[in-house]
């Protein structure tokens, strides 16, 4: 039987008049709020936010799921989830003097000195989100150290390692003129067809300047949506939908494409290869649908180290664009369609095994699986 986490109001206490991604601590903590469903339906519990002071929303979410807890900075409270009249009076004011909370034997203190690490279910990971003080010396630290804690600790090799300082860029830019993350979808989305007809055409440079650029700014849109707090329903809808339908087509207009440059496949290989990537994606898809269906949640990339580390590089559309681009360089597209049909097949082997080994390690424990990141220390 699950248990309702507590829904406490959120409070920001004091003024600051530094802004942090164009935003005031009292809109962010009330974007914060919003999003998470903070509307005081617990009865007495306030989550109090320093506003001296700037948290990851990870911290916030973790303190509002834990009455009593008290998160604290140089001594000072930064947030904390009161249970009662008398933990708010106590709090406000230790907030409010930047003074240190009197021990009670109904709080529970976290220093963040001590580096504790909290499980980010939301974007895969475990760490120590950032906290820090709020000035304006410190806003560009702070707003680098908030993008780089809204990416997902599992994804591909090209999303981790090779444009987080361009996107970076991007974000701030965006957020600097005002757009909304579906402004910045919107464009990524006519960048994806366009490439998707350059690829058809065999126009494959172009096609892969057009599909990097889409793919840069798919990280952007996601950074700036959680960095200003600004995520929505249809925004989610509107970006994961782009992300699940597009690649069949740019992998079936890729095989096409290569009669411009006379190396087309014969229909035999054409249709193997189309049924191994096709078929492939949607059960692949399959696979991780019914790992978290019947894992509370959990993605298949996060149940243990090897299967995190192997989402760097499984037959997804930024590694399958590695191999494309590999036999760019070579001039034979062909191979590359071929390879990534065959790399495509590998990757739903081993999905299998994993959703194989699942089912076994399940019916041994009796229960749900846990991810390695849920384990301290991990």
């Amino acid at each position: 039987m699950s248990i309702t986490p507590p829904r406490p109001v959120i409070e920001t206490v004091g003024s600051n008049p530094t802004r942090l991604w164009g935003l005031t601590m009292q809109e962010r903590h009330r974007r914060i709020g919003a999003a998470n469903g903070y509307d005081g339906a617990t009865a007495d519990a306030v989550l109090l936010v320093n506003s001296s002071y700037v948290a990851d929303p990870a911290w916030v979410r973790h303190v509002a799921a834990t009455p009593g807890l008290v998160l604290t900075i140089d001594g000072i409270p930064a947030l904390a989830h009161a249970t009662s009249v008398k933990e708010v009076d106590t709090l406000r004011s230790a907030m409010a003097h930047q003074t240190a909370a009197p021990a009670s034997s109904g709080l529970l203190f976290l220093r963040y000195e001590d580096g504790p690490t909290i499980e980010n279910k939301q974007l895969r990971k475990r760490e120590t989100p950032f906290l820090t003080k709020l000035e304006p010396s410190t806003v560009r630290a702070i707003e680098r150290a908030s993008y780089f804690g809204a990416y997902k600790g599992v994804t591909d090799v090209l999303t981790k390692y090779l444009w987080p300082e361009w996107a970076l860029v991007l974000t701030r830019f965006a957020a600097k003129i005002g757009m909304t993350p579906n402004m910045v979808t919107a464009i990524g989305a006519v960048l994806c067809v366009a490439a998707t007809v350059a690829f058809a055409l065999g126009q494959y440079w172009a096609g892969m300047a057009m599909g990097l650029a889409f793919m840069v700014l798919d990280t952007v849109d996601g950074k700036l949506a959680r960095c200003t707090i600004t995520s929505s329903w249809w925004g989610n809808v509107f970006d994961h939908g782009i992300d699940l339908v597009h690649p069949p087509f740019w992998w079936w207009f890729w095989a096409t494409g290569l009669v411009y440059w006379g190396l087309e496949l014969d229909v035999t290989t054409f249709w193997l290869v189309q049924g191994a990537i096709q078929g492939g994606y949607v059960v692949q898809r399959l696979i991780e649908g019914a790992f978290i269906a019947r894992n509370g949640g959990m993605h298949i990339h996060v149940w243990r180290r090897f299967d995190s580390r192997f989402r760097l590089f499984t037959a997804r559309r930024n590694p399958n664009m590695i191999i494309l681009f590999v036999s760019l360089l070579f001039g034979r597209p062909d191979l590359g369609i071929i390879a990534v049909a065959w790399w495509t097949v590998i990757s739903l082997l081993v999905h299998i095994v994993q959703l194989v080994q699942a089912e076994i390690a399940r019916a041994k424990k009796g229960a749900q699986l846990t991810s390695w990141l849920a384990e301290d220390g991990a």
